[in-house]
């Protein structure tokens, strides 16, 4: 995979992937993607030589941005909806209007600028099921989700070790021994 429209082709390729983009486009809230490691750990895995449906997600990051009602309760209408409509999968709805008060940072203009602002630079993509087909989100790129990179956002360079922890409790380089670590 070298670009965007690559990554598009090959979530588009996945029945498993698809289906899930096409149930957050008819029952997520408006203009929602899905995001973290619904991505990464499917394109590390097909980068390794693992099958990408074999290993089930812990969670389907389902994200949005929507200032006007950032209240937990929406999110937790969506994650109903979502689960109403696909039972057994592990939605987990958050709108990006309000994650920076978690955050500690000043609030984000748009779905991007959250993104932008997640731990790894690999984790901050996301994708979902517009009018002309997968669309891809990315904004630090996607250059470290193809090299098998974990490297901190921008903003969270200064704490590198809280990325390296994170990457410990999710064994992730047992899962993929070749995953290069760059805690700049």
């Amino acid at each position: 995979m070298r670009d965007a429209a690559d990554l598009a082709r090959f979530v588009a390729g996945r029945p498993a992937m698809l289906d899930r983009l096409a149930t957050v486009a008819a029952h997520g809230p408006p203009h929602a993607w899905i995001g973290a490691g619904f991505l990464r750990n499917a394109v590390w895995d097909a980068l390794t030589g693992r099958d990408p449906d074999a290993i089930p997600p812990a969670d389907l990051d389902v994200v949005f941005h929507d200032a006007a009602d950032a209240s937990p309760e929406r999110d937790a209408a969506a994650e109903a909806a979502l689960s109403a409509a696909a039972p057994g999968l592990p939605w987990s709805v958050a709108n990006q209007a309000r994650m920076h008060a978690r955050n500690g940072h000043a609030p984000y203009r748009d779905l991007a600028e959250a993104l932008a602002h997640w731990p790894e630079t690999a984790t901050a993509v996301a994708a979902r099921l517009g009018p002309r087909g997968v669309e891809i989100l990315a904004p630090h790129g996607l250059e470290d989700l193809f090299a098998l990179i974990a490297r901190p956002t921008p903003a969270h360079r200064a704490q590198p070790a809280a990325m390296l922890a994170r990457i410990a409790a999710k064994a992730w380089t047992t899962r993929w021994p070749a995953l290069r670590l760059l805690a700049e």
